[in-house]
């Protein structure tokens, strides 16, 4: 079994055979603390055809503003950064705007703009809803400004946000935001298979290339991702990201029963999957982490990478204790029968 794990934190040695403080000696037979930046620091994917690489998680900002306040939300970001994420998403709908709010903050405070990649979902907002030429030009320019950016990385056309919005009109105002300079690359998330195909003839013509794709895809949610996406996401060379990477925090395991749900702040997307095929789930991670000696979400996440296709899932989170644990997924490789277990659990 390959197992290996993304070194979390830092500590700096003043010199060998003292203490931090320079005073007290260290004990020769104590663990000689990690020097240097984070492993995960270098650990890299391609991000599809954006040009950009990223580490492969990517920290989602759902709960920014809405069941995470703004300081907590900065601990949570600086966790993540620490151990080497490079990549945060957010939606324009996210808490209304108060997720880019946050996010921007954060962004200006720590002076790290030019070292993140930065994702928007845009669509969903109340006051520019849809992806209509003159409402996407509005949206992305309020999360401009929301954000205290003068660019967005990737921008994921929301197309369940607005199903009436035509295509070719979609993408001649991407291609008018891009040659702007205020979007960089652009995904999509809720087009269908055929929708994909045709965006690319359309990028033949000379359109921006959808080169990103979000879809809702977990180990007890695989539906949403048919065989149909992925052998377009596959021919066309598409980064996939999936989104509800952790089922609301289900696959976290901490809550087990109905009384532990209803304490959660996502107790009920958490109940919904309090049934067998949940419980079952949850006891195939239980024993694969037991085994190779880590949480269950970072099963969770590492059975989501196992997957074909998959370059970053998008992962929320809570409290920065949380990041910890997902994170080490990143960091393991789970064995034939270790995702075979994770399989017949959630069938």
């Amino acid at each position: 079994m390959d197992v290996e794990h993304i070194v979390s934190s830092t500590i700096a040695m003043p010199g060998a055979g003292t203490s931090a403080t320079g005073s007290t000696p260290v004990h020769p037979s104590a663990p000689i603390p990690v020097q240097g930046p984070p492993l995960g620091k270098s650990l890299r994917v391609a991000f599809g055809e954006t040009g950009t690489d990223i580490f492969p998680l990517i920290l989602g900002g759902g709960e920014f503003g809405w069941n995470v306040d703004l300081e907590s939300s900065h601990d949570i970001l600086d966790a993540f950064v620490e151990r080497g994420g490079n990549a945060i998403h957010t939606a324009d709908s996210y808490s209304s705007g108060r997720s880019e709010h946050i996010i921007g903050q954060w962004l200006n405070s720590r002076g790290v703009r030019d070292d993140i990649v930065l994702t928007v979902r845009i669509g969903g907002h109340a006051d520019n809803p849809g992806l209509g030429p003159v409402n996407l030009v509005r949206a992305v320019e309020a999360s401009l400004a929301r954000l205290g950016t003068d660019r967005l990385d990737l921008v994921y056309l929301d197309a369940t946000a607005d199903s009436t919005a035509a295509l070719e009109d979609t993408l001649a105002t991407a291609e008018w935001l891009a040659e702007s300079g205020k979007v960089t690359s652009f995904g999509a998330m809720g087009y269908t298979a055929a929708q994909l195909v045709e965006a690319r003839i359309y990028a033949s013509a000379g359109f921006p290339r959808l080169t990103v794709l979000d879809v809702p895809f977990n180990v007890l949610r695989q539906q949403e991702f048919d065989d149909d996406l992925r052998l377009v996401a596959g021919a066309q060379g598409m980064a996939v990201t999936p989104s509800h990477a952790l089922a609301h925090g289900f696959l976290a395991g901490h809550a087990r029963t109905r009384r532990q749900s209803t304490l959660s702040v996502r107790g009920a997307q958490l109940a919904a999957n309090l049934n067998r095929r949940g419980n079952r789930t949850l006891r195939a991670l239980d024993a694969v982490g037991a085994e190779i000696g880590v949480p269950d979400a970072a099963v969770a996440v590492a059975w989501l990478l196992s997957q074909k296709l998959i370059t970053a899932p998008i992962v929320n989170a809570f409290a920065p204790g949380q990041v910890d644990e997902f994170v080490q997924g990143v960091g393991v490789r789970l064995s034939r029968a270790q995702l075979a277990d994770i399989a017949r659990a959630a069938s």
